[in-house]
């Protein structure tokens, strides 16, 4: 793939800078951070060179690396290791992280994959980890707004499985693998980044 090949994401850039601010203030005591889903790989290029005391992880399904290599290369960082095939529907990765990240995810799987994700992260992260995810979500069974309900919608339309997922939902699976919610931070265009930790 040539550089100028690159997939893009627009949305990766109006939100970057936001989601920075969070991870600031919960990742700096952290050394190496999973980012499940990472996409084109341009959140990656940019936490890791704002953030360069982390090692960042990037992985995702098979297909999707090739773009992620071509983002990494091209940025030359040393705290971005080659990319991870990760799909929740196999076997985990064997390595652990004292911190998780993933954007734009839940809302594309299948609730069963959803599921099967936070039973990995059981194993994946170490004591005192932080898991922090970015997306929109419902709130008591309700959209926040008018928005994210047409988004819904539009997900639903691709695929019955895909849909905005409850927080209280996603919430007690975090609890159950012993985290902690510590921030429910609102973000532009009516999404969130949740932040628990272990």
């Amino acid at each position: 793939m040539n550089r100028s090949d690159k997939p893009y994401s627009p949305h990766c850039e109006r939100n970057r800078e936001p989601i920075l601010h969070v991870l600031r203030r919960h990742l700096a005591g952290r050394r190496r951070v999973l980012e499940i889903g990472s996409g084109t790989g341009q959140h990656a290029v940019y936490f890791a060179g704002a953030l360069p005391w982390l090692t960042w992880q990037t992985s995702d399904v098979a297909a999707n690396l090739p773009g992620i290599r071509a983002w990494l290369e091209e940025a030359g960082l040393a705290n971005l290791p080659p990319p991870l095939v990760i799909d929740v529907n196999d076997a985990a990765p064997r390595d652990t992280y004292d911190a998780v990240f993933s954007a734009n995810t839940l809302h594309i799987m299948s609730w069963q994959e959803v599921v099967l994700l936070f039973q990995r992260l059981g194993a994946l992260l170490e004591e005192r980890a932080t898991l922090a995810v970015y997306g929109p979500f419902n709130y008591r069974g309700g959209f926040t707004s008018d928005s994210n309900a047409a988004f819904d919608a539009q997900l639903k339309a691709r695929s019955s499985l895909m849909g905005i997922r409850d927080f209280e939902a996603v919430d007690a699976l975090a609890r159950g693998i012993g985290l902690t919610l510590i921030e429910d931070c609102a973000m532009p265009a009516n999404n969130r980044t949740l932040v628990w930790s272990r």
